[in-house]
């Protein structure tokens, strides 16, 4: 685990607990498991290990609910003591298969209501808590980051809010517009990349990814994906080349003005493996597209590399698209909810973000420096040299 050294010599600043909201236990379970075995191993072989209250227990994960009444109203419910600890509230805005019953009708969560949730637990916790974090995967309204026109500045607004109700750090990953946190300047506000976790899936399955500038390319479906896209190239020691989307500014379309075409700057990719990259799949249309354009010009395989994949308009799509071999690979983390049609796809891999998450929540709790954490430029040389 990274910082290992520090974390040995270093205080917890308060016993460690999780609050898993419904939608998000799946993960959480499994980040709470490894964590229980860390900490014992750590206190079984080490002479200096932490022999502190709560710092070693059969689980840190508490009990809580989220219930609600006929009319679809809820509340939040934290069924154990939390005073003085160290707390972290796992939450999935995404996971749509959970329902709830409005006056006999059945509706599917939205993010709207996990935002609640959160707040409302959150508020049962304030002022017992020594500390309140939030572990957000998929940032609420990550997508309404700015203003175009009059509009709401979802995202800034629910930094704020959050933060006036007692939140001290947020943790989230590959943040849609990571300057949204000039929101909350004084508060923290964690940023990770899962660029490691990627390019380890992507190999253990394709052995034989040559990573050479003769045989690979890193491409940017567009102009929000570059930096992204820039860091992957970079470390690799490959060449990149981006796509920018035409729109029609005429028309609105479920919320967002549709793609004209997509244009494409960048040397040939012809003979060559081409790495997509992006911060997540929606409906996939624009992904789709870039891929058929990339084989269009002769590209030898296409790896589309997202952090989450939502696929809003179901699968069917990318089916096709895989049997005409317009895609080979398409790898997204396990940090937001995942159908079981998905999970079973030929095409699908799962890039594991738990050990990376587990690393995470021991940091913060002991207070120190999560800049080993963050930075994976080491991990990714020695995987690299591995595979060479």
């Amino acid at each position: 685990m990274a910082n290992l050294d520090i974390l040995e010599q270093s205080i917890p600043v308060a016993p460690l607990k999780i609050a898993a909201l419904p939608g998000s236990e799946s993960w959480a379970h499994v980040v709470n498991q490894k964590l229980v075995e860390y900490r014992q191993n750590l206190k079984d072989t080490q002479a200096n290990a932490m022999h502190l209250s709560g710092f070693s227990a059969d689980s840190y994960l508490i009990d809580i609910e989220c219930p609600r009444f006929g009319s679809g109203e809820g509340k939040g419910k934290i069924n154990e003591s939390i005073r003085g600890v160290d707390l972290y509230i796992m939450v999935d805005v995404t996971n749509y298969s959970l329902t709830y019953t409005v006056c006999g009708h059945k509706n599917h969560m939205s993010p709207d209501n996990y935002y609640q949730d959160l707040k409302r637990i959150i508020s049962a916790a304030t002022g017992k808590a020594h500390r309140i974090n939030v572990i957000m995967p998929f940032l609420y309204e990550s997508r309404q980051h700015k203003r175009s026109k009059r509009e709401s500045l979802d995202c800034a607004f629910a930094l704020q809010e959050l933060s006036n109700m007692g939140v001290s750090n947020i943790i989230t990953f590959d943040a849609h517009d990571p300057r949204v946190q000039n929101a909350i300047p004084l508060k923290g506000f964690d940023n990770f990349m899962p660029t490691y976790q990627f390019l380890k899936a992507l190999l253990q399955d394709v052995p034989d990814l040559a990573i050479n500038n003769e045989n690979l390319m890193i491409i940017s479906p567009d102009e929000g994906a570059m930096n992204r896209a820039v860091y992957f190239s970079n470390i690799l020691g490959v060449d990149m080349g981006m796509f920018y989307k035409r729109r029609d500014y005429s028309t609105v379309i479920n919320g967002k003005n549709p793609i004209v075409a997509h244009e494409f700057l960048g040397d040939s990719v012809e003979g060559k493996d081409v790495i997509v990259i992006d911060d997540m799949i929606a409906s996939g249309e624009s992904m789709l597209d870039v891929a058929k354009q990339l084989k269009e010009r002769k590209a030898k395989r296409v790896f589309v590399c997202t952090t989450f994949g939502l696929f809003t308009e179901g699968l069917e799509k990318f089916d096709e698209y895989y049997e005409n071999g317009y895609i080979s690979k398409v790898i997204t983390t396990n940090l937001t909810y995942r159908s079981e049609e998905l999970i079973h796809r030929p095409y699908y891999l799962e890039a594991d973000m738990t050990n990376y998450l587990t690393s995470i929540l021991d940091t913060l709790n002991h207070d120190v420096s999560v800049e080993k954490v963050q930075n994976t430029t080491g991990k990714i040389n020695e995987l690299l040299a591995k595979h060479r």
